[in-house]
């Protein structure tokens, strides 16, 4: 091989040669989730030397401010004695964190409450805290938070718990009020007294066990197809005694009575003197003769007499 080609190649290589060993680069702004900050965390291009710590890293959710000289003195004590620094004099080091609050809180403890068997289904708990607004910042982990115990006994309207917030090296207690709550159906809307309800009629809302058991909580199906008795406002709590089955007929109303012997069915017209939902007892009187029978209300407004006196006396 010639000189000159000698000297080409050497020219050639020696830009890769160059790029191969390029030293570590600083980072003006790092952020990291670990407890330790690492030359891979703090340089760019860190190659082997990538995962061998530095210091350790601010608290969760807080940022520290390194100077330049505590970089440099940190990368010669693991072995770094060179790196690229474009115009970095300190060096921005923030914890990512994941944050506590009352609502994670509170999922935690209803676990716990569920797993113990205390909650029953169908049962809610609302838990209110004695310290407004609490916020932990955690460790940005899968699981940020755990509990170390729950003291609650059934009935009690208070509770306290310790827990553990990851990176934080003490147990935190909280302490508050429980109530228990169940679903109960509520009037969407103001509807007047003889209103069918449907479904789109009702709405369910939590509301304290105690006070569902004191007055009684109806399902959706002893609501849905009866009438509200008298006028409900929007948000009422519905009860058993708030409905009714459907009238199928109104006082004065003029109906059709059906007395059915063998193969044959005799009818005759009359007044109903009260109302009447399918089922209930009715008055018919005549008109004409002013007599007065009793019938059984039937779904499609007539009433059915059952005995053949009756009907006569029409």
């Amino acid at each position: 091989m010639t000189l000159t080609k000698l000297l080409a190649l050497a020219a050639f290589s020696l830009p890769l040669s160059t790029a191969a060993l390029a030293a570590p680069s600083l980072k003006a702004d790092v952020t990291v989730t670990a407890e330790i900050v690492t030359v891979g965390d703090m340089f760019e291009d860190a190659g082997s030397m990538a995962e061998l710590a530095l210091f350790r890293a601010p608290k969760p959710g807080t940022t520290g401010i390194v100077d330049l000289s505590a970089v440099s003195q940190a990368a010669k004590l693991v072995g770094l004695t060179e790196f690229e620094n474009v115009g970095v004099a300190r060096v921005r080091v923030s914890r990512a964190a994941t944050v506590v609050d009352a609502p994670m809180l509170e999922d935690l403890l209803t676990d716990d409450l569920h797993r113990r068997g205390i909650l029953l289904d169908g049962v809610t708990p609302r838990l209110a805290f004695d310290t407004p607004n609490l916020s932990y910042n955690a460790e940005a982990v899968e699981e940020p938070v755990t509990l170390v115990n729950l003291r609650y006994m059934p009935g009690s309207s208070t509770f306290s718990a310790r827990i553990q917030i990851a990176g934080v090296d003490l147990p935190v207690d909280v302490a508050g009020r429980i109530e228990m709550m169940v679903e109960a159906p509520h009037l969407i809307a103001t509807r007047p007294a003889g209103t069918v309800l449907t479904p789109s009629d009702i709405e369910m809302k939590l509301v304290p066990l105690k006070y569902a058991e004191s007055t009684g909580i109806v399902g959706m199906d002893q609501l849905v197809g009866r009438q509200l008795e008298r006028s409900g406002r929007a948000g009422l709590m519905l009860r058993a005694g708030d409905v009714a089955d459907p009238q199928v007929i109104t006082r004065n109303q003029m109906v059709t009575v059906y007395l059915k012997s063998g193969p044959m069915t005799l009818t005759v017209k009359g007044q109903a003197l009260n109302n009447a939902a399918a089922g209930q007892p009715v008055q018919v009187m005549n008109t004409a003769s002013k007599k007065i029978v009793i019938g059984t209300a039937l779904p499609n407004g007539g009433v059915d007499m059952t005995s053949t006196l009756n009907v006569a006396g029409l």
